[in-house]
């Protein structure tokens, strides 16, 4: 499992290295689909660098990435690289430094290892189930925030819609980044109290950072406070919800 976590963080070094030559170059951008769905060409560039290298160091594995068409193979498969080449696409078009990229291996629908990495601001986290949590080689410590009151959740407007609180809409301090994966790490480190929400969330974006939340101390589930399981037939969470464990508690009161 070390050698696992020594594999995605010097791939995930070696996509930002990939990914900054086109970084505020105008890279070219097109739409996957449906007119909300951007994809670059350092996408693709990143993506074929991590199947080619992490498909080569572990060819018994599954391969789950979203730039990469789907296959059922990977279900037979007990051990699943989930990959997302860069999370926060819109982010990196725009130019801002928030992008990450998001590597993670499932086992048997566990977690066991990931690293996410923001090559614009050099940060990298990790964490596997033999390791803790660490930001650029130092372990971080998730907040122990006890309960709603004072708490700073990082998520979407939408998320507080009435409709998603029938126990009354949270009165929380809400901020927001663009890659759902760095926003678990921020929740790792302590610096917001939770982040959390309510669409189906692909299993690329929250691989990572759910497990290097987890090791750092927070309650992480899905959006509807069931455990999260990895490399489904529908690779799509009902929504993520982490948080201090007080905060998680009392954010589901509050859901139901």
């Amino acid at each position: 499992m070390s050698d696992d976590l020594t594999l995605l963080a010097a791939a995930a070094r070696s996509a930002g290295a990939i990914a900054l030559r086109y970084f505020r170059q105008s890279p070219k951008a097109w739409d996957k689909g449906g007119g909300n769905d951007p994809v670059t060409e350092a996408d693709m560039a990143v993506n074929a660098m991590l199947e080619q290298t992490l498909r080569s160091a572990r060819p018994g594995y599954g391969w789950l990435s979203e730039e990469t068409p789907d296959s059922a193979a990977r279900l037979a498969r007990s051990r699943t690289f989930i990959i997302d080449p860069i999370d926060g696409t819109r982010a990196f078009i725009e130019g801002l430094d928030t992008f990450s990229h998001s590597l993670a291996i499932a086992d048997r629908g566990r977690i066991t290892a990931a690293a996410v990495y923001l090559p614009a601001l050099d940060r990298l986290y990790t964490a596997s189930l033999g390791a803790p949590a660490t930001k650029n080689g130092q372990p971080i410590v998730a907040s122990a925030q006890p309960g709603i009151t004072g708490a700073t959740i990082l998520s979407t407007k939408p998320n507080f819609g009435f409709e998603h609180w029938p126990g009354g809409v949270p009165d929380v301090s809400r901020s927001f980044r663009p890659s759902l994966a760095y926003r678990l790490c921020l929740v790792a480190e302590g610096r917001h109290d939770g982040m959390l929400t309510f669409r189906p969330t692909w299993e690329w974006d929250i691989a990572a950072g759910a497990l290097i939340a987890a090791r750092a101390g927070a309650l992480v589930t899905d959006g509807q406070g069931a455990a999260l399981k990895f490399n489904q037939p529908d690779p799509r969470a009902p929504g993520v919800i982490a948080a201090a464990p007080g905060l998680h508690a009392d954010l589901l009161r509050r859901r139901v």
